[in-house]
């Protein structure tokens, strides 16, 4: 009885490492192909980062050449007619604090 008990063990375990061995390839398989796929998404991410960094840094160089005081005082004077107040002309407003005094 002891003997049979062994040899059914050792089918019943050939058997399972037959069967194991297939199952874990597919696994490794799918695995392998998840892998495939995050590898492009980080990649299609690195991209467009590094767009958006590009673009990034053309809108700061942008903001601040429409930002410049040469650019508003050249608009200021050429498009709207303005003009720098003379010293005169400035009038100096100081306001009190809100309690009465």
């Amino acid at each position: 009885m002891n003997n049979k008990k062994r040899k059914f063990l050792t089918v019943f375990l050939a058997a399972l490492t037959a069967v194991a061995i297939p199952g874990l390839l597919i696994l490794n398989a799918f695995q392998s192909s998840k892998y495939k796929d995050l590898l492009k998404q980080v990649t299609d991410l690195e991209i467009q980062q590094e767009k958006l960094v590009e673009e990034n840094k053309q809108l700061i160089t942008d903001i601040s050449m429409l930002s410049s005081s040469e650019r508003i005082e050249n608009i200021a004077e050429n498009q709207l007619g303005m003009r720098q107040a003379e010293s005169d002309e400035i009038i100096r407003v100081e306001m009190g604090d809100n309690n009465g005094r």
